[in-house]
């Protein structure tokens, strides 16, 4: 799995234009949380997707506070960390936090046929 890091708030905009193309998921990550750690590992450890099928983008909360405020503006969620978006058409289309991120849950929203 290749994270993609988002250091810039111009990257939302970004994100929104290629997620026309290609499906995007965005996971908000605490480094001093230990659910948050979990989860992100669980993740990478089921990842079976290639990057022509999905891109994957990686925002630390606790270096870019102000970005993690400006997805939930852009996007229409609430704040959560962790916290797993998956990005279709420039909306976000799932959106899970803490416990309740799953692979499989997300894998079923990329094949979902509101895609195709």
């Amino acid at each position: 799995m290749n994270w993609i890091s988002i250091t810039e708030k111009s990257q939302l905009a970004t994100i929104k234009a290629i997620s026309n193309e290609i499906p995007c998921i965005i996971y908000k990550h605490s480094s001093i949380c230990y659910t948050s750690d979990m989860m992100k590992y669980t993740l990478e450890q089921d990842w079976q997707l290639g990057e022509n099928e999905v891109k994957a983008y990686f925002l630390d909360i606790l270096q870019h506070r102000n970005i993690a405020a400006e997805i939930a503006d852009v996007f229409q969620v609430h704040h959560e960390s962790p916290q797993l978006l998956l990005i279709k058409n420039g909306e976000c289309t799932y959106d899970a936090d803490r416990l309740d991120i799953k692979y499989e849950e997300l894998v079923e929203c990329l094949e979902d046929d509101a895609w195709a």
